[in-house]
């Protein structure tokens, strides 16, 4: 992000947390894009509780240059539908186990969408997921982007080799 970005308080990801409760489960989409220097914005507002409000934070997140909203909302998670039937803008919806379903509520609630309003969803509480999979949609225009994706999976890629030598080195698993 360049200086003039920042100061024109330029983002490329919205994301809209049903609730301040669900900022813990959306902390690694949190991490994701500050390790990866992703600009983003966030703020809370409510499908059912504040409607107007989650209208006006995503022409918000808009203006200031989103490609991707990410919506969090656990129950009946109607954020990320709401949001989507306002947008054309591809929205990323991530149901939370915040009820005694333990987010499989939220989770249906999502994945129900009518023909015509897209919506991708993650898995539950799916947060790191959400953030690599709106990297991934912001890979398709930004050569830049796809080298922080390429970047990232290769650190995966080397913490899975570290744990199969440790397996085999200090538990003397056999090859």
């Amino acid at each position: 992000m360049t200086d003039k970005e920042k100061k024109d308080n330029r983002i490329l990801v919205g994301v809209i947390l049903g609730s301040d409760s669900d900022e813990e489960k959306a902390r690694p989409l949190k991490d994701v894009f500050e390790e990866l220097d992703i600009p983003f914005g966030s703020d809370v507002g409510s499908a059912h509780r504040t409607p107007v409000r989650v209208t006006t934070l995503t022409r918000q997140f808009i203006a200031r240059g989103a490609e991707v909203i990410v919506a969090f909302a656990g129950a009946a998670a109607a954020l990320g539908g709401k949001i989507a039937a306002e947008t054309l803008k591809p929205v990323i919806a991530v149901p939370i186990a915040s009820t005694p379903l333990n987010g499989v509520d939220a989770l249906y609630s999502t994945v129900q969408m009518p023909p015509g309003i897209p919506l991708g969803c993650m898995p539950v509480n799916g947060a790191a997921n959400a953030a690599l999979f709106a990297i991934a949609i912001l890979a398709t225009k930004s050569e830049g982007m796809t080298a922080k994706l390429e970047t990232y999976r290769e650190k995966l890629a080397a913490k899975v080799e570290k744990g199969f030598k440790k397996l085999h080195e200090e538990y003397h698993w056999p090859r």
